[in-house]
């Protein structure tokens, strides 16, 4: 289908696509959008069937199980005004599961589930109709988000599996991996009380926004066998492979034949986080699809895939297909379904991933309709500007990348790879340093900017809430990984090679990282740095390592003078200095203006040992090591008290900086009363109080006593501060703040 020719088909405004029950309870109006089909057959059966992912649209008979014959069929009746199809079934209730056989005038017939639906079997591949009423649990219409201003939202990332897959972790073994881990509130490494983990460590913590990597239905998982044996030892997948987009997965459920048990599972994990306090952000992938054989693609095919104009599948995503968010019916599936999350599952906010992908129009239509919703203008809004790669989109339409990010809604926010790569080092280039890793003075202009959200600057924003400062995310090394390896390698003056022993689902350095679902890397709209020769593997270079935990990944060898398995695993006797890199990387996040976020364990210096797209890695290579974060749990206290200073200070978030002019690679910047330093270096820096005063400020700073400057937040502690006081006071006739190697610091006046 060309362009053109999708224009011309109608479309549908009414907000009952789907299987509707009937107030009563005991029928169901399936509706449906096939504008192209001939005619269109509803089938009905018992059971939800466990079908394995891959069937094939030309094969209706593939889906086949033991339960595969309908117990009735329902011809539905055409409305061609609006491309729909309808049929009321009076004796179709609560737990009957469908599915539809679409014929089209050139002979093909597709089956499909339904699009639009809401509940579904095992694996998704039949429909399930659902009283939502039913799925709630107690209490449930008394849930509510958290109050939490903006000014002190923290986001802290992670996978419903990873949460409580470990061992360790003092959820009990039917619950780990699970929507119920979260329900959990008290838990402790291995029960024994002397360290929380899960929902507990997470109020310890202090964060105030959990982003949940992908809950839709996805299918890289086989859910008929995902609750069997070890959560450790089961099938792992991130989940960036949408199936059904209004579905709960459910592998992440203790019964996934059930369509309903999902559903209630799900709600319960998310009013669990609410009663804890904190606000519940979902990831969406509404830019591609597990496969371009896809249930919207079946019911009207070649409408809501892109193509280009010889007819082959756009792959901007990466994954094998874009989604046509531009398209009428694309547009309005998308809005309807973030609508349907926010006010169904009582979700906060969305995190768009790939939404260098997306029109603008459709973004700002899905902000239009949050804030249609009661309370939904507090609802959060941001996504990655990029892509994976070129789409096909005709000229006329604006993607919401870096070059669209203009048009954008000023409540709709982004994730700024500029301030992830000036802090901790280029994402594509593993061994080059950032600014707390080696390369500070290099990287001390852009730190300066990054922490006032870029104002003054290209890409400044229409509001500094915009932003999303990172230097860790599930994409990538984590922090300390990446850290390791570009620590080691200027420590010894070696650059390195980085060899990857994977080959299936990494791409080349600069292009998209995975083939199959993780949604990884910044295409060339975003990261402009080209993949020269000295940091290609050679061809002689030694080939595989094994990670210690007996998973293989990107990992150094032992020739190339990169991490060891110790410094991976923060031996301190050997990193101290990476320790102190960590710290203040996690300090500027914490102090810069705009919404910090975090990978969960990288305040306990998570290591996946080089791994840089575990997508579908072991869960053991991927699972919160709550054991670790007991150990160092020095560093968590380090991040819990960072995070207590943040939502202290609203002025943090969006305040205006004063950024003293300097020429070395130390940062210094005053926001409202503090005066925040950051010395990269080995040597003992000075930064002039006068530089700290405000000249024409318009009061947006209060007049302060330079003679009243303290230390009162140090890296390496209290006793740290004290000395940085007592040097202060010692330094020639004007007052000068004494700012200690290798440390972020703290300074309050007032």
């Amino acid at each position: 289908m060309n362009v053109p020719q999708a224009d011309e088909l109608p479309t549908y405004a009414g907000d009952d696509l789907g299987a509707i029950p009937d107030r009563s309870g005991l029928g169901t109006t399936f509706r449906v959008w096939a504008p192209t089909a001939a005619s269109v057959e509803l089938r009905l059966f018992y059971e939800g069937g466990a079908c394995a992912p891959g069937v094939h649209a030309n094969d209706p008979d593939s889906d086949a199980d033991l339960s595969r014959r309908p117990y009735a069929t329902y011809a539905m009746q055409p409305h061609p005004g609006d491309g729909t199809w309808t049929v009321h079934v009076d004796d179709a209730r609560h737990g009957v599961y469908y599915d539809y056989m679409v014929h089209f005038p050139d002979g093909r017939v597709t089956r499909t589930a339904d699009p639009w639906a809401r509940a579904a079997g095992a694996n998704g591949r039949r429909s399930m109709v659902v009283d939502l009423r039913k799925t709630d649990p107690d209490g449930w219409a008394a849930d509510r988000s958290p109050n939490t201003p903006m000014s002190e939202l923290v986001v802290w990332e992670t996978h419903v599996g990873d949460f409580s897959n470990d061992s360790h972790s003092g959820i009990p073994v039917e619950h780990r991996g699970t929507y119920l881990a979260f329900t959990h509130p008290d838990t402790s490494v291995d029960g024994g009380g002397e360290f929380p983990t899960c929902m507990a460590y997470l109020r310890r913590l202090g964060v105030t926004a959990v982003q949940l990597m992908p809950i839709f239905d996805f299918g890289s998982v086989d859910e008929a066998a995902a609750c069997d044996g070890d959560p450790l030892r089961r099938a792992y997948n991130w989940g960036y492979d949408p199936v059904n987009y209004n579905v709960p997965e459910g592998s992440y459920s203790t019964d996934p034949f059930d369509g309903a048990t999902r559903i209630r599972e799900c709600k319960r994990m998310i009013q669990a986080l609410h009663a804890n306090g904190f606000k519940v952000i979902m990831d969406v992938v509404y830019n591609h699809m597990y496969s371009a054989d896809n249930w919207l693609e079946r019911m009207v095919p070649g409408y809501f895939c892109r193509r280009y104009a010889g007819g082959a599948l756009s792959n901007g995503s990466g994954c094998g297909n874009d989604m046509a968010s531009e398209r009428p019916m694309m547009r309005k599936y998308i809005v309807d379904s973030v609508a349907y999350w926010a006010r169904e599952y009582h979700i906060d906010g969305f995190r768009f991933d790939l939404m260098g992908l997306m029109d603008v129009d459709t973004m700002n239509a899905v902000r239009a309709r949050l804030d249609s919703l009661p309370g939904g203008a507090g609802k959060i809004v941001y996504g990655e500007p990029w892509a994976a790669d070129m789409t096909a989109v005709s000229p006329d339409v604006v993607l919401a990348g870096k070059r669209g990010l203009s048009q954008l809604d000023s409540r709709i926010g982004f994730f700024s790879d500029d301030t992830r790569d000036a802090i901790r080092g280029n994402i594509f280039h593993h061994h080059k340093p950032g600014y707390v890793s080696g390369a500070a003075r290099e990287f001390a202009p852009a730190v300066r900017h990054a922490v006032d959200a870029w104002r003054g600057t290209q890409v400044e924003a229409a509001s500094v809430g915009q932003f999303v400062q990172y230097v860790s995310a599930h994409d990538d090394l984590t922090l300390w990984d990446k850290l390791c390896m570009a620590m080691r390698s200027v420590a010894f003056g070696h650059t390195g090679t980085l060899h990857a022993v994977h080959s299936a689902d990494a791409g080349s350095l600069g292009a998209v990282h995975s083939v199959n679902g993780a949604d990884t890397a910044d295409s060339a709209d975003a990261d402009s740095d080209s993949v020269v020769a000295n940091d290609l593997p050679s061809a002689d270079s030694d080939s595989a390592g094994v990670n210690g935990l007996g998973i293989l990944g990107n990992v150094w060898s032992a020739a190339d003078s990169g991490p060891t398995n110790a410094e991976y695993d923060a031996d301190p006797s050997l990193t101290e200095d990476i320790m102190e890199a960590n710290r203040m990387a996690a300090g500027i996040i914490a102090t810069s203006a705009g919404i910090p976020f975090m990978l969960s364990g990288e305040e306990f210096a998570r290591t996946k040992h080089g791994c840089d797209n575990s997508y579908d890695r072991s869960a053991e290579l991927n699972r919160l090591d709550w054991r670790r974060a007991r150990r160092l749990g020095d560093l968590v206290d380090y991040y819990a008290a960072l995070i207590r200073l943040r939502r202290c200070n609203p002025a943090y978030f969006g305040g205006p900086r004063i950024v003293p002019a300097r020429d070395d690679s130390v940062v210094v910047f005053r926001v409202g009363n503090d005066c925040v330093t950051v010395n990269p270096t080995r040597q003992t820096a000075w930064q002039n109080v006068s530089a700290l005063r405000a000249v024409h400020d318009y009061g947006q700073f209060a007049p302060l006593d330079d003679s009243a400057w303290e230390c009162a937040f140090s890296s390496r502690g209290p006793e740290a501060c004290g000395e940085a006081n007592w040097a202060s006071y010692t330094k020639g006739h004007e007052r000068q703040i004494a700012i200690p190697p290798r440390t972020f610091c703290v300074w309050r006046n007032g």
